[in-house]
């Protein structure tokens, strides 16, 4: 009886978590431009036609890598009931989303380029949504409005200020532009002193 080869052995699920454990370090080695199905499979050890018989293409190969992206996400910023605050909580999450850019980046540069994913696909926009849910509830605390209160205009663009800021930094941080800033710019640092103190400036305790 002949040997099993890596490609024959692959069970449905098994083969999906190959292939996307695959993608998720391409992007890490060599950003979005450097993914091809072609090497997700070679990595994968698994046919050329393999992951397009799976996905159907490379969206949806990207999309699910994407919905793993806004969940892993979602747990970075969910913050139990340790902030004294809205406004340390909101810190707190800060902190959370520029963790998880500077763990998970090739996931992080994939999740908002919807120009290269299934921009239909109810996955993709439910774990979008999921994502956003801890931060809606602390900008509504912050304006002390209930919690499952609807998002009106100043909220919508209060939560939209936080996004841009957060996001920015961890655009700058992963494209080393902070090191021609300070010398100690490793991710480390960047948690524990420079994005704390800019959020300090940002988002001052109100005064009592």
């Amino acid at each position: 009886m002949a040997v099993e080869t890596t490609r024959e052995a692959y069970h449905h699920g098994d083969l999906r978590d190959a292939l996307i454990k695959a993608t998720d370090t391409i992007l890490a080695e060599r950003g979005l431009e450097g993914f091809t199905l072609r090497e997700a499979a070679r990595r994968a050890h698994v046919s050329p036609a393999a992951p397009a018989h799976h996905f159907g293409s490379s969206a949806g190969l990207l999309t699910e890598v994407a919905i793993l992206g806004f969940e892993e996400l979602a747990r970075h910023i969910e913050v139990e009931g340790s902030a004294k605050s809205a406004t340390a909580r909101l810190k707190q999450q800060a902190a959370g989303y520029v963790r998880f850019a500077l763990a998970y980046p090739g996931r992080f540069q994939l999740m908002f380029r919807y120009d290269l994913l299934l921009p239909d696909d109810a996955r993709l926009a439910a774990a979008s949504e999921l994502a956003k849910v801890p931060i809606a509830r602390t900008i509504l605390a912050l304006r002390g409005l209930p919690e499952d209160a609807e998002l009106d205009a100043p909220t919508s663009a209060t939560m939209l200020a936080a996004w841009s800021t957060v996001h920015g930094f961890a655009h700058l941080a992963l494209s080393g532009k902070f090191s021609k800033l300070t010398p100690e710019a490793k991710s480390q640092h960047l948690l524990d002193e420079l994005l704390p103190q800019m959020l300090d400036i940002l988002w001052p305790e109100p005064k009592r």
